[in-house]
């Protein structure tokens, strides 16, 4: 008689607790998993915007990989990724590591550098497009001003200074700012008589950081890393597309995968296609968070 009430009173607990996780099962079905299936599908027809498709099997996958458009595309995404995740990350270590010192001001500079971070993106993106601007650009206005002489630098569609402004731009994004947060939180974790230990042997700042700080936070430096990187491959159009078009200017060195879904999908209508495309970007970020987290196996200390 124990054992049964036992064994009820266990399976009440488990439905229950089902019960709590079925919102989130529901969620990830209809809005992560379904979406996933459902695009790989379509990437095997040739459906249009107006929503006339037929089967053609692996066809887009084909025609992608023959197209010189796609490889300079790719090529971008990972050279967007990496740097954008390595800009983003280090500024991100080194401000906080600013606002750890307890000095005057820090809760007001604090706020007035995570304001940007909280402003839409694509709101960002414009207004950084005007301070940038050829003709009424407020960067021109100024040099000008200082020089003396007449500044009508095209800076977002110079190949020479297009990815500068892209990357000095990604320093005031929303993941960025966040970054900013968890690193100064996990900075106040790192015991303190690690550095009373390292100033008895008599160590210096650049060893204390290699040495203490940099691998007491490698765990958040993982999270930050592939959150980075996920938000990197999302989140870009929002930022590019504003900035530079579709295309992807100057001469497509700015086209990542998702403009170039974008355009695909919209402009040329080849939903398709499109969506053959969105299914490489989904296998890139795996494939990301694969090496990210290969790498970290030997490279991130925990203290268990």
């Amino acid at each position: 008689m124990v054992p049964n009430k036992f064994n009820k009173k266990i399976l009440k607990r488990n439905l229950t607790a089902y019960a709590f996780c079925l919102p989130w099962f529901i969620g990830f079905i209809c809005f992560t998993l379904f979406p996933i299936i459902f695009m790989f599908a379509v990437s095997l027809t040739n459906r249009k915007l107006n929503g006339k498709s037929s089967f053609v099997g692996f066809s887009n996958y084909a025609a992608m990989f023959q197209s010189p458009t796609f490889w300079n595309s790719l090529k971008i995404t990972i050279f967007f990724t990496v740097i954008m995740m390595a800009v983003t990350t280090v500024w991100a270590v080194i401000m906080a590591m600013l606002l750890n010192h307890k000095q005057k001001l820090n809760g007001i500079f604090q706020f007035f550098y995570f304001i940007p971070s909280v402003v839409p993106t694509i709101s960002l993106a414009y207004a950084f497009r005007t301070i940038f601007g050829k003709d009424a650009g407020l960067l021109n206005y100024v040099i000008s001003m200082i020089s003396g002489k007449n500044t009508s630098i095209n800076w977002m569609y110079d190949p020479h200074t297009v990815y500068l402004v892209i990357f000095f731009i990604t320093l005031f994004t929303y993941n960025t700012g966040q970054m900013m947060l968890v690193f100064r939180s996990s900075l106040n974790d790192v015991p303190r008589e690690l550095y009373e230990a390292c100033d008895m042997d008599g160590a210096g700042a650049l060893r204390k950081f290699t040495m203490v700080t940099i691998p007491m936070i490698s765990p958040i430096i993982l999270f930050n890393s592939v959150t980075g990187c996920i938000s990197a491959l999302n989140g870009s159009f929002a930022l590019l597309y504003p900035l530079t078009g579709e295309n992807g200017d100057p001469n497509g060195m700015t086209q990542v995968l998702s403009l170039l879904i974008y355009k695909e999908a919209f402009s040329n209508m080849k939903v398709g296609y499109a969506s053959a495309l969105s299914v490489i970007l989904f296998l890139i970020a795996c494939l990301f968070g694969i090496i990210i987290f290969a790498f970290s196996k030997k490279t991130v200390y925990y203290e268990n």
